[in-house]
């Protein structure tokens, strides 16, 4: 059986530590932490959890923060976390199989990270990440902000395990991030594909989508970026000109990453809208059936949104077919809307007066 070494940077999270390394903690074999500068009492309760724990001044770099905390660990394996990230217990028991009986032979291995969700649960937003590690390969991070470890060879597996994110809303500072990338601007450093990505997407949750498209252009003209990169940046473009209520530029990226691949939901569910925007309804319940119809990307490592092929197309089929008087067809799909958010209210109300409708229209 192999052992596990979990290493963490944290920084001012007394309210989510304990909860991180309780869903963990029982399978892992040594936890080390590193403190980059924490003013609550992160340290304190690191301490009472762990013997390990480290100091780190902070000098903007994310990558360096991680490269310490991996030269502390002294197991097989390296899994790493967030403060703010838990294992359900579901997700823990395939961590304790795993660790059981993988093979020594594995160099990395992949889990899903869901780490966005509705007010309903639901996962809306999952990404595949690299999680556990072989120590003795001594893979590296790289990148000061929105770190990635470097995987250029090795055996990877990858996990059906979820690592859930639950973000403690506002325990840092919502400009950090792109103060650090001002920063780097400024000093004229090159910014690797990952960095100009995550720059643009700062600049974009910041609502500066002109400087935003600027640099998510640049990402999308990066030679060495992926196609599936590619489908990635086209939706944020998409969604930058759909901010700035450019439809036109908004509808030559959703189709623009049809060149790189079949249809996505998402950008069906986009073209949907834009019709729907236009009460063309028919148009609109073409894209949107196709949405709730295909299936997840075949590629493992694909950004999903998950509402674009679950509950939003149904949705909005819904409301498409009851302007075209379809009533029975409006009732199927907001009946399986409803099964995605039982306590949707919206839903609800759409599925009563359907009802309704249907009773007093049967012959």
């Amino acid at each position: 059986m192999i052992t596990i070494t979990l290493c963490m940077i944290v920084k001012n999270e007394e309210e989510t530590l304990q909860r991180c390394l309780q869903s963990v903690g029982n399978v892992v074999d040594q936890i080390i932490i590193v403190d980059t500068g924490s003013t609550d009492q992160t340290r304190e309760v690191a301490g009472k959890l762990t013997p390990h724990c480290f100091d780190f001044a902070w000098i903007d770099d994310f990558a360096a923060a991680r490269n310490f905390s991996f030269s502390k660990a002294t197991m097989d394996y390296i899994l790493w976390l967030d403060a703010d990230d838990i294992l359900l217990p579901g997700d823990s028991r395939k961590l304790t199989y795993l660790k059981q009986y993988m093979s020594p032979e594995l160099d990395a291995v992949s889990m899903m990270y869901h780490c966005d969700f509705d007010n309903q649960g639901n996962t809306t937003l999952k990404v595949r990440r690299t999680r556990l590690v072989k120590r003795a390969k001594n893979y590296q991070w790289k990148g000061a902000v929105h770190e990635d470890l470097v995987i250029k060879e090795g055996t990877l597996y990858d996990s059906d395990i979820v690592v859930t994110h639950r973000k403690n809303h506002g325990s840092s500072d919502p400009d950090r991030n792109l103060k650090i990338y001002d920063k780097l601007v400024a000093q004229g450093r090159e910014f690797t594909p990952r960095d100009m990505l995550h720059y643009a997407m700062e600049l974009h949750q910041h609502r500066s989508y002109l400087k935003a498209i600027e640099f998510y252009l640049k990402f999308m003209n990066m030679d060495e970026i992926t196609d599936e990169d590619r489908i990635y940046g086209c939706s944020k473009l998409a969604d930058c000109y759909h901010c700035l209520e450019d439809r036109k530029n908004e509808r030559k990226f959703i189709f623009r990453s049809m060149e790189y691949d079949t249809p996505r939901p998402e950008f069906c569910c986009r073209l949907g809208y834009y019709f729907l925007e236009n009460s063309q309804f028919s148009k609109a319940a073409f894209w949107y059936k196709l949405a709730s119809e295909l299936p997840e990307p075949d590629n493992l490592w694909a950004v999903q949104n998950s509402a674009s092929h679950t509950w939003l197309p149904h949705m909005q089929l819904g409301f498409c077919y009851y302007q075209m008087g379809e009533y029975k067809l409006s009732y199927h799909h907001n009946k399986i809307a409803l099964s995605y958010r039982p306590d949707d209210q919206n839903i609800l109300n759409n599925v009563k007066l359907l009802e309704e409708l249907l009773k007093i229209n049967d012959p």
